[in-house]
């Protein structure tokens, strides 16, 4: 059995961490079936239903959404102009890159409209049944309230390394950095000068510091989320990771998430 990976002087409560190729887990630690709460983890997972309406006609990513000037893609990628929480607008479209947990909330909106089923109801026709997700709970915000499991994020990691509920051209729009050069906060790490996304993925690039690696790819994408959770891809290794746990992210988080992304890293290059 592979040595774990979790310092257990690092994180002294109870957490579970996965790994995953594009065909199966290859590491686990910890309960893979316990549900935890995703918190911002739900974004990308939420991200994923939104494009699956794109890839369906039924949404247009350049089509008007939110605050006047804004559109889908505005929404997807925090540059829509609303601020963290609540709907007062705080910049023009595309001027600034500003975390919005409001924006998730109007995208699921958008697309209830388009689509005609209530959101929860479209993630679970679209993204729970089409990657047979055991756990998954989708009746919270679309921003911030998911639940699932580590075996959950690594059948959604999988299916972002290897997308079959999208075409690969909408993937590859998806993970590839929407209005460049945009600075802004990310959360918890400060104000990053190129504060990078896709559509409902933050992209690593250079930023330091960050909650990935410091061996990561730059083309590395994800989520971390205020429950201690993070789902990250990084297709040149061809490999996802996930974590989840009882404690909110904090400074145990920080100083230690970073090393452990590495150490995964070099076990996948040893072999498992």
């Amino acid at each position: 059995m592979a040595t774990d990976l979790i310092p257990a002087d690092a994180f002294a409560f109870a957490c579970a961490l996965g790994v995953s190729d594009a065909d199966a887990a290859v590491h686990v630690e910890g309960d893979d079936r316990a549900v935890w709460p995703l918190a911002s983890v739900s974004k990308p997972i939420a991200a994923l239903g939104v494009l699956m309406a794109v890839d369906r006609g039924l949404v247009d990513l350049d089509e008007a959404a939110g605050p006047e000037g804004a559109t889908v893609r505005h929404l997807l990628a925090h540059t829509a102009g609303y601020g963290f929480d609540g709907e007062d607008v705080v910049a023009r479209p595309a001027s600034r890159r500003i975390y919005s947990n409001t924006g998730f909330e109007v995208l699921a909106a958008h697309v209830e409209q388009a689509t005609g089923y209530d959101f929860p109801d479209w993630m679970e026709q679209t993204v729970v049944a089409g990657l047979e997700l055991p756990d998954l709970d989708v009746e919270g915000s679309p921003a911030a309230g998911y639940r699932g499991s580590i075996r959950d994020l690594l059948a959604v990691g999988r299916e972002l390394l290897t997308p079959t509920l999208i075409p690969e051209p909408l993937w590859r729009e998806a993970t590839t950095v929407q209005f460049p050069d945009l600075s802004g906060i990310l959360p918890g790490y400060g104000r990053q000068k190129h504060n990078d996304w896709g559509l409902g993925f933050e992209i690593r690039d250079h930023k330091e510091p960050h909650w990935t690696g410091n061996g990561s790819s730059p083309e590395t994408f994800g989520h971390f989320g205020q429950s201690g959770s993070f789902l990250w891809v990084d297709p040149p290794r061809g490999l996802s990771a996930a974590f989840l746990g009882e404690e909110p992210f904090g400074s145990v988080h920080q100083e230690n998430w970073p090393a452990l992304t590495d150490a995964i890293l070099t076990r996948a290059e040893q072999g498992w």
